[in-house]
């Protein structure tokens, strides 16, 4: 069994995907290809935004982001500590300082509770500007957004999606990459919604922002490539990977109706083990990840480990207590409830192929 089989999706969709990087081959524009375009306006009307750029990387996405928002040094950008390096990473490149914010224990999410409170800290201590949020989509499911959004407002914050993992969840009908201010994704293969190598995309409804990302992610060109207005990046999408990723995307529909099958049956066979995911009311989950809290992690993985099934633990360090944030002066039990999920926390296979035999 593999934890994510990238090979079986490769099997179903070979004669499309491979027709697609064909097709590229034989017109030659391997960057920002007519692919690229045609990737762009079907990501955008998925999604239900006006304005879907792509990007090299997950990561240069979120980096463009932080960037179209003029985030700098002496800001406070609030996100999770219990998720992926690259969500804090982007804050701390622009000179901004990351403040950390505990989990849901319930949908291991950022939680909204334990965020108004980090925010009032910061304005009490008056050394740092409170400017944006960063909520993250963790293990598929999409943040408590309704909630965070009303804190946003209240506070004057600009508020950022980390859809990476959230790409295909809903709240209400509404999808991943369609709240706050403007979203993320990453196409990296193992996400939902993934190449078969690097990428990344941006949405927003915000003109304004979708112009300035696109002259960002070409080194801030104007008019044309020998006129550039702002120091920019080199972050596009190269053509295969949008050949393949239109291929992916016509089947995602079908493969998350698949991942949500193959989390139900895992649901109903394992509720009596362990403390299983939970997803509100009103909420659609992408399943990019399905994970358990257990007592004795370690154990718990031998034994599907001994069974040939193969397990994954994320995250099993929280962001604040990595090394390079030290200087921050975190301290352990700082952020009980993600602590304790860095501790517990582990993952099973999950894909849109995946055939569950009972576990």
């Amino acid at each position: 069994m593999q934890f994510i089989d990238l090979a079986a999706q490769y099997q179903h969709l070979k004669d499309k995907i491979d027709a697609r990087i064909q097709a590229v081959l034989d017109h030659g524009h391997y960057i920002m290809g007519p692919e690229v375009a045609e990737l762009e306006d079907k990501l955008a009307e998925y999604v239900g935004v006006k304005h879907a750029i792509t990007c090299a990387n997950g990561t240069d996405a979120l980096t463009l982001v932080m960037m179209a928002l003029g985030i700098k040094q002496g800001d406070a950008v609030f996100c999770p500590t219990f998720t992926f390096f690259a969500t804090a990473e982007v804050v701390a490149y622009e000179g901004a300082t990351p403040v950390f914010v505990d989990s849901n224990e319930d949908t291991f999410n950022i939680c909204p509770v334990d965020l108004e409170k980090q925010i009032q800290k910061v304005i009490a201590e008056g050394k740092l500007k409170p400017t944006a949020i960063i909520a993250v989509d963790l293990f598929g499911l999409p943040a408590n957004y309704p909630e965070i959004k009303r804190i946003a407002d209240q506070y004057g914050l600009k508020l950022v999606e980390d859809a990476a993992q959230g790409f295909g969840g809903e709240i209400n009908g509404k999808r991943a990459g369609s709240f706050g201010d403007i979203a993320t994704t990453s196409f990296f293969p193992a996400k939902p919604l993934g190449c078969y190598g690097d990428g990344g995309a941006i949405f927003t409804d915000n003109d304004d922002y979708a112009e300035l990302i696109k002259s960002l992610r070409v080194h801030g060109k104007g008019k044309d490539k020998y006129d550039n207005i702002r120091i920019g990046m080199n972050s596009r999408l190269d053509t295969i990977q949008a050949a393949v990723l239109l291929e992916k995307l016509a089947a995602f529909p079908q493969e998350l109706i698949n991942r949500n099958i193959a989390a139900e049956k895992y649901h109903s066979e394992l509720k009596s083990q362990y403390k299983t995911p939970v997803v509100p009311e009103g909420y659609v989950s992408s399943w990019a990840q399905y994970t358990l809290v257990a007592e004795d992690r370690a154990a718990e993985m031998e034994k599907y480990k001994a069974q040939g099934v193969p397990t994954m633990v994320y995250y099993g360090t929280c962001m604040h207590q990595q090394t390079v944030f030290k200087a921050l002066g975190y301290q352990e039990g700082d952020f009980p409830v993600a602590e304790s999920l860095s501790k517990s926390v582990f993952s099973l296979p999950m894909h849109g192929y995946l055939n569950i035999k009972k576990v």
